[in-house]
């Protein structure tokens, strides 16, 4: 999952981004608020952590421009603590908030309830017939097997699945597995596939020529 990261504070900013990254998430992190909404004008973001006190624009602000324009899952984390704070946040379309300081186990587990309630998913289970992926313990079972599968084939199985039966665009997929800055090898992406058909089933991603990948529900 490619979260956005909006926290001006440069140490909190990175070691959130290192405990992200060391879960398995792409992240992206950003400093301002106008900076943050360009940027998902232009990217295919799963989640949004937007601070909000941010040096340009108040994060309240930020907040309603995004929710005005876009889909997004949005968590709060700030240190504004006042009951009154937290209802503005969530009345402007925030789908949860978190306050500094947090426990890192309790952001993960946040993000993991927004991004399901999102997904209209009330468990982290994600079956599929014969597959089943956790996604808080990044365990795979198929046909009742556990299945090791490395970071990235992890999350590209992940994002398959969660558009099971849907055609997934190769520029998609790799803007989703692949952050500002990480180098894109030129067939990556077949190589994370090819691996995932070898460990789970051949028939089970289906390759669209000239578009992209499709996992097949009819074969899990």
């Amino acid at each position: 999952m490619r979260v956005l990261l909006v926290e001006d504070d440069p140490l909190l900013g990175d070691g959130i981004r290192t405990a992200l990254i060391r879960e398995g998430y792409v992240v992206d992190w950003l400093m301002k608020g106008r900076d943050a909404l360009e940027a998902v004008r232009v990217e295919p973001f799963s989640l949004v952590v937007l601070d909000l006190g941010l040096p340009d624009i108040d994060g309240l602000v930020v907040l309603k421009e995004m929710r005005r324009q876009y889909p997004l899952p949005v968590l709060i984390l700030t240190a504004r603590d006042a009951v009154e704070q937290r209802i503005m946040g969530l009345d402007a379309g925030a789908d949860d908030y978190v306050l500094k300081p947090f426990d890192l186990q309790e952001l993960l587990a946040r993000m993991r309830v927004v991004t399901r309630r999102a997904e209209g998913r009330s468990t982290q289970l994600l079956s599929i017939g014969q597959l089943t992926i956790d996604e808080a313990q990044h365990e795979v079972c198929w046909k009742g097997a556990p299945i090791a599968l490395a970071r990235r084939e992890f999350a590209l199985l992940l994002e398959l699945a969660r558009n099971s039966d849907k055609v997934m665009s190769r520029p998609k997929l790799e803007s989703l597995l692949y952050g500002w800055g990480e180098e894109v090898g030129s067939n990556a992406l077949e190589v994370h596939v090819h691996h995932l058909r070898r460990k789970l089933d051949k028939h089970l991603i289906t390759t669209v020529r000239g578009i992209g990948y499709r996992l097949d529900s009819r074969v899990a």
